[in-house]
């Protein structure tokens, strides 16, 4: 199965996404200004697989940072280093909770580190080594349990599913946009193992094509049953009696159940309401923010409107100069939502106590 993060040899590789489908290149992420621009420029994308290249691209920052520096560093030079670095690639995409997740975790196995150290005191390279082994360990971890995650999902999510089921599914949550498996997908491989024989269908989800240039490849390339549609052909084929369940994934989930996902998702969440077709959302509960009561409390990243009528073509599809808008995500809300699988179980509504009582577990 394809992994889109790898990490040997102390380097970082991730997939170029922004290649697929005509070209697959693994690229070296070296220093915190690769790592921004891989997150922030879709060539690493998806909730669960920024998570896990941020926190290996944590690593690789803070070494890169460390080697320019001619003096060694105090503990809090080191700290106050790591809060820079983290702030940074924290920017590089607001709404995908997992890469802050991710980041702060590394943070807090640092402060584990230093527990019971003084401030001032200077770090030798044998402590750094220590250190970095520390993170080394923790960014594997992260990537480790992703794996499991998604496995767990897949299965969840199988339960709700029958064989010869019609699938609908928007943007990319395979797993190219997790460690391994995918998040909404994950059922799909493991139901193509066991011979459910899953009709798919995938939304192209502009302006970016990851459903055309992502969830088609792959899924195709597994062997799996798929058929591309445009985003505005949705409605025909669950009138058609096409679609028994549509599968999304999620890169932000609030406290009542709101889910933040690839522009265009809510959209379909009604749709499918319209129909009386299930629709699950796939949340890894480090997707799930408990600090932020409701979808209208999410930040929705705003990106160039080149992406809408130059990023494709020859030439431009629009008047020059034409105003844009451009929200990368958009908010579904909790009543369209039939349940959240997660890899500690199925959330149904009322999610706000539901999800309170899963997060406890």
């Amino acid at each position: 199965m394809i992994s889109p993060i790898e990490y040997k040899a102390k380097k970082l590789y991730i997939l170029d996404q922004t290649l697929l489908p005509s070209e697959e290149r693994y690229i070296e992420l070296k220093c915190k200004e690769d790592v921004w621009e891989a997150i922030h420029s879709l060539r690493v994308r998806g909730a669960p697989a920024i998570g896990v290249a941020a926190a290996f691209g944590f690593l690789v920052s803070l070494r890169a940072e460390l080697k320019t520096l001619s003096f060694s560093v105090s503990v809090l030079e080191y700290l106050n280093l790591s809060k820079k670095i983290g702030d940074y690639l924290i920017s590089s995409r607001p709404t995908a909770v997992n890469l802050e997740w991710a980041i702060k975790r590394m943070q807090r196995r640092q402060e584990t580190e230093f527990e019971g150290i003084e401030r001032d005191y200077r770090l030798c390279i044998v402590a750094l080594s220590e250190l970095e082994t520390a993170l080394t360990e923790e960014a594997q971890a992260i990537m480790d349990e992703d794996i499991a995650s998604c496995k767990a999902m897949g299965e969840y999510g199988l339960s709700l599913l029958d064989k010869n089921m019609g699938i609908l599914t928007h943007c990319n949550a395979g797993t190219i946009a997790t460690a391994m498996y995918g998040t909404c997908l994950a059922p799909l491989y493991l139901g193509h193992e066991r011979g459910y024989d899953f009709k798919v269908f995938a939304d192209e989800t502009r302006p970016l094509l990851q459903g055309a240039r992502l969830t088609a490849w792959e899924l195709d390339k597994a062997g799996i049953d798929v058929t591309l549609i445009c985003d505005n052909m949705a409605s025909i084929v669950m009138k058609n009696g096409w679609i028994d369940a549509v599968v999304v994934g999620c890169d932000r989930l609030a406290a009542n159940g709101d889910g933040a996902n690839k522009i265009g998702t809510s959209g379909v969440a009604i749709l499918a309401k319209e129909y009386g077709i299930p629709f699950y959302m796939f949340v890894p509960t480090s997707t799930i923010d408990l600090e932020t009561e409701t979808g209208e409390d999410i930040q929705i990243e705003l990106r160039n409107g080149d992406e809408i009528y130059k990023m494709w073509y020859e030439k431009d599809m629009a008047p020059k100069g034409i105003k844009t808008y451009n929200p990368s995500f958009d908010v579904t809300r909790a009543e369209y939502i039939t349940a959240i699988v997660t890899e500690k179980g199925i959330v149904r509504p009322p999610y706000k106590e539901n999800l309170i009582r899963l997060m406890r577990k």
